[in-house]
């Protein structure tokens, strides 16, 4: 596969970024569950550097995920437009989990580019957004633009996703964190992908873009470095079997049971299953735009 790379935020002029964006409306999505410590640092920082500043972003919206903390009030103060993902296309019936909170963000966006930020980012640098954008601010046969970052992939990363794409899905093999959360795409891209409701979501969407556009119409942008809040480990048991459920199931891979019971020490297990929401232009009810 011959990857659209050599893109790196830190290279990307924003005054010509906001020149070139012309008659294009931008969104910056957030898919939150009580991330109130975090949240709000990340909201602001786009409001204050990228709407008010300069006006790259026209809207950042955070779509909450059944959150039990703080995280609506946090980012509405902050600056964003919040709605409960319970709120949005409500005929389509319940769902839960951040492939859920995306899908539901990117129908209740109003941009024709629309980028996506984890709200978990510990010193959220607002050269992100900036690298996101700007390829598909700037070259016009991009459909979908994936961030990496100067950092070794996490956990699941390197010790289910590496492993799985190397075996079954080696054309996602050039993509340095292919569960990175950051990500961007034209509307017109975007709503012709499903999305798995769950921690697959990524991988299933880096898989699917790559499918639709073929190699030429998919770039990786290098985002600097990346800092999150950690997990306890026991967190990320469910995480990665939904990874490894994606890949597989991308693969072709049949017969899998799911959802799947996954054993916990002491006889205990915890069920993980994910529903995938179709695309959003095969959905009564959806009008983009």
């Amino acid at each position: 596969m011959s990857l659209r790379a050599g893109w790196r935020a830190a290279d990307l002029d924003l005054d010509d970024l906001v020149a070139a964006k012309g008659a294009h409306r931008t969104s910056v999505c957030l898919p939150a569950r009580d991330e109130a410590t975090t949240v709000g640092a990340v909201v602001s920082t786009i409001v204050r550097e990228l709407v008010e500043r300069r006006p790259l972003v026209d809207e950042v919206l955070v779509v909450d995920d059944r959150s039990s903390d703080d995280t609506v009030d946090v980012a509405a103060a902050a600056g964003a437009t919040v709605v409960s993902a319970g709120d949005v296309l409500p005929g389509a019936g319940p769902g839960t989990g951040k492939g859920e909170a995306l899908w539901k963000s990117l129908a209740a966006a109003s941009g024709d580019l629309v980028a996506w930020c984890d709200a978990d980012i510990v010193d959220f640098d607002p050269g992100f957004v900036v690298g996101l954008l700007g390829p598909l601010l700037l070259q016009h046969d991009l459909g979908f633009v994936k961030g990496t970052y100067d950092r070794s992939g996490g956990r699941v990363t390197e010790l289910v996703a590496r492993p799985l794409i190397a075996l079954l899905l080696p054309d996602l093999a050039p993509f340095d964190q292919p569960l990175s959360g950051e990500y961007a795409g034209r509307r017109e891209v975007l709503e012709q992908l499903p999305f798995t409701q769950g921690y697959g979501v990524d991988l299933g969407l880096l898989a699917d873009a790559v499918g639709l556009l073929g190699p030429g119409g998919v770039a990786q942008v290098d985002l600097g470095v990346r800092r999150h809040r950690t997990r306890p480990l026991a967190d990320l048991g469910p995480a990665a079997l939904a990874v490894l459920h994606e890949g597989l199931r991308r693969a072709g891979v049949e017969g899998m049971a799911w959802p799947a019971s996954l054993p916990r020490p002491g006889g205990t297990a915890e069920l993980v299953g994910d529903g995938i929401r179709p695309p959003l232009v095969d959905v009564p009810g959806y009008r983009a735009g």
